[in-house]
């Protein structure tokens, strides 16, 4: 094993002290955090294992056959995700998102998906439920996801051109099965779907507007990413970023469209809605988002916490250090108030704002002490 995945070994296992709990805490009022902002969106990795090798996430020349993945006794077990999930929810959280690696990896996830889809809020709602894939498992999956209570899928799909995808992707897999995975979730009722496509200057931004007129019309929403400096293996740097305004300013060339106000608070992706004759958004047309990761800081209003496979509760996708929750949840001693408690306290102490002092400072000055997680670690 080289010097390189030690080096990331290694970084998954410090852990950030947690928070000393007064007596007495007052957990009537949902937390804020140091910045005012609510906690309402936990996104859960269920694996940190993936069967592509995508350059910016899973390098395969990091990710090799020798790197060694978490083993099964360290992830946190369904029962156990579930437990935290429903504190979350105590303390705000309305969304759910299943992420990885690649999520359908995991045994049975559909049990958990069944857990998860019976937790209420406390005024007796339902959770958005969801689950970001890369879609080459879907097709044989969508409808047991369906049937366990799953609401929505986001699918990653890097272009339309095989030949490029299938590089992209660095294990040859076909475009074909991922756009047949999109058609069979569609079928199964696990919408709206949005399809993720990370925007690479020099390797597929000439898939932008075939990828816009293949979803333009079809009830997917299509979303452009910004090449990010997550983690420390893919590699990052400027020059491979194509900003989103220039992926608008193509798609106008040959698509109308006019701005659409957020769907939500703390929502990451700019919504654009293709136009009719009349320059107006024609619904039935659909729309496309972009989320610009790099260029445009959307920090402000960021309510997302990270769950990682192992337990480590993370504040930020660009963190390097997290909070062992698993220790707790291990720890009969612990009940549910208690958790709840911690996890209060963890959110009131927040400050995180990675890409809005990236954007003042610059990456290496921004990103703190510590190599920051990756992103199949803790998902996107």
């Amino acid at each position: 094993m080289s010097e390189r995945v030690i080096a990331l070994v290694d970084q998954r296992h410090p852990s950030l002290p947690l928070p000393a709990l007064p007596s007495g805490q007052d957990l009537s009022a949902l937390p804020l955090d140091g910045l005012r902002r609510p906690l309402t969106d936990l996104r859960i990795s269920v694996t940190d294992r993936c069967n592509f090798r995508c350059s910016y996430c899973m390098p395969k020349e990091v990710f090799d056959k020798d790197y060694a993945y978490l083993p099964h006794s360290q992830l946190l077990s369904f029962e156990e995700i579930t437990r935290i999930a429903g504190v979350f929810v105590g303390q705000g959280v309305r969304k759910i998102r299943l992420t990885g690696g690649e999520p359908l990896l995991r045994k049975n996830i559909e049990i958990l998906i069944e857990q998860l889809a019976a937790l209420r809020t406390p005024d007796g709602q339902p959770l958005d439920l969801t689950l970001t894939t890369n879609g080459s498992l879907l097709a044989r999956k969508a409808q047991s996801l369906k049937n366990a209570g799953l609401q929505r899928v986001t699918v990653s799909l890097d272009g339309l051109d095989d030949t490029v995808f299938r590089r992209m992707n660095d294990v040859d897999f076909p475009v074909a099965d991922v756009l047949e995975g999109i058609a069979a979730a569609q079928a199964a009722g696990l919408g709206p779907i949005k399809v993720n496509m990370v925007v690479k200057r020099g390797t597929n931004e000439h898939e932008i507007l075939p990828m816009a007129r293949h979803f333009r019309g079809t009830g997917i929403v299509l979303r452009f990413i910004e090449y990010m400096d997550v983690g420390a293996t893919n590699g990052w740097c400027m020059d491979e970023v194509l900003p989103s305004a220039d992926v608008i300013r193509r798609l106008q060339t040959e698509l109308p469209l006019v701005q659409l106000d957020p769907s939500a608070p703390g929502e990451t992706a700019e919504r654009w809605g293709y136009a009719n004759a009349k320059g107006q958004h024609d619904p039935a047309l659909g729309e496309v988002g972009v989320i610009s990761s790099v260029t445009q800081a959307f920090c402000g209003d960021c309510n997302r916490a990270r769950l990682s496979t192992e337990g480590r509760l993370y504040l930020c996708l660009f963190a390097s250090q997290g909070y062992d929750l698993r220790q707790l949840l291990r720890d009969p001693a612990q009940t549910d108030t208690q958790l709840a408690a911690t996890v209060h306290a963890i959110w009131r102490g927040r400050t995180d704002q990675y890409s809005r002092l990236r954007s003042l400072h610059g990456p290496d000055t921004a990103s703190g002490p510590g190599r920051r997680v990756e992103m199949s670690y803790i998902g996107g």
